[in-house]
């Protein structure tokens, strides 16, 4: 809920001075303001249909809004925490459930790579990043870091592949910061 107040203001999570933000929640859009539109159609049915039934209706007039405004700050999650390139190294983010940092000095490779990528299928020690079922970035590294998930659950990975919505520019911003020879 806090990204929905950083989304009214305009302002970004975690994005430095020298950062460039690399978004990535425009492939999101339209699913998510149509699932907005669904859920507020069904707040306004159950406001109906329930009138005649005090205690049902203020509750699940409670539920509705809720997950209204869930489902919008699930989107400005995506909107207001993008992926950031800086001297810092490379930031990739999935909304408020993953922040995984990178130092410069790790990443060998970085090029433009659409893929869409199977959710039942998965490579080991590769962390997919998909948004709209698709990734446009592929990340390879020296060596391995540490992915930790919004339950804790930690994953070793040596490649990263996540989207973004500029992935040429995106791409450009990230080799300009490598180290010579690399």
């Amino acid at each position: 809920m806090v990204s929905l107040g950083l989304w009214a203001v305009r302002r970004t999570h975690g994005v430095g001075g020298a950062d460039s933000s690399v978004g990535y929640a425009r492939a999101q859009a339209p699913t998510m303001y149509g699932l907005v539109f669904v859920l507020v159609i069904e707040a306004i049915g159950m406001w109906f249909l329930l009138a005649p039934f005090p205690v049902a209706h203020l509750i699940m007039l409670l539920v509705g809004l809720y997950t209204v405004f869930l489902a919008l700050g699930l989107h400005a999650a995506a909107v207001t925490r993008p992926h950031t390139v800086g001297p810092g190294g490379l930031r990739i983010r999935r909304g408020a459930r993953l922040d995984l940092r990178i130092p410069l000095h790790l990443i060998v490779s970085a090029r433009h790579d659409l893929r869409f990528p199977d959710a039942n299928k998965s490579e080991d020690a590769v962390l997919v990043v998909a948004v709209a079922s698709q990734t446009s970035i592929t990340v390879e590294l020296a060596r391995p870091v540490t992915a930790v998930g919004l339950w804790g659950r930690r994953t070793e990975v040596h490649t990263i592949r996540c989207h973004a919505d500029e992935p040429r520019a995106a791409v450009a911003a990230i080799t300009a910061l490598l180290p010579a020879g690399t």
